[in-house]
């Protein structure tokens, strides 16, 4: 187990990471679907506040970051709209199964299952954000991705006390990013991926 304050160190790559993706946004590389951002501000929040209930302490840090991160992209948006992505059918019927997740969240008084619902809600509203960064991996960024990945890693780290109220978010908010950064890289990746087990298979076993 590290030291709890390692976990500061989240709050900076968090920092780094998103200059790096507002500079991005700017020069219209990454363009953001605010669906998946909006509710990526709100639940997390709430999380922080259940993981407190829990005595979470320092561990709540890279969730509060998961929120603090997304609420800087909503506002840029104010200042530069046309930088986001253009919003469909299927980004809203998302974003409502998420603030519906998110409502029974709210209203559920046992902290695991309100935990859970925190971690339902946050993951539909990942999914358009993992179709894009599917279809359209030049319209994202890793910056941030790479960051909730870092920061959370460390959050578990540093836990003494293992409940799923307390690590489930942080365990889900790795699991989301691994799976947007695989989408982002996925041309890059998959052809090596699938030359490596063409060539393992064909030379193995020896003949």
């Amino acid at each position: 187990m590290l030291p709890e304050k390692i976990v500061y160190l989240a709050f900076l790559f968090h920092l780094v990471a998103y200059v790096f993706y507002f500079q991005s946004i700017l020069k219209g590389h990454s363009k953001p679907n605010l669906v998946s951002w909006i509710i990526w501000t709100l639940a997390p929040f709430i999380a922080v506040f259940f993981q407190l209930k829990a005595g979470a302490g320092l561990v709540s840090i890279p969730t509060l970051l998961a929120g603090l991160g997304p609420l800087s992209v909503v506002i840029f948006y104010i200042f530069k709209k046309e930088a986001y992505w253009k919003l469909g059918m299927f980004d809203f019927i998302c974003g409502a199964l998420a603030m519906f997740a998110l409502v029974l969240y709210i209203f559920t008084h046992n902290l695991g299952i309100s935990m859970l619902f925190a971690v339902l809600s946050d993951g539909l509203a990942a999914v358009p954000t993992i179709t894009k960064s599917w279809s359209f991996p030049d319209t994202e960024n890793v910056g941030p991705y790479l960051a909730g990945v870092f920061g959370n890693t460390l959050g578990l780290l540093i836990i003494t006390n293992w409940i799923f109220t307390i690590y489930a978010f942080s365990v889900y908010n790795i699991l989301i990013n691994v799976i947007i950064i695989f989408c982002i890289y996925r041309k890059k990746i998959l052809p090596h991926i699938v030359a490596f087990f063409y060539g393992f298979f064909d030379v193995w076993p020896p003949k």
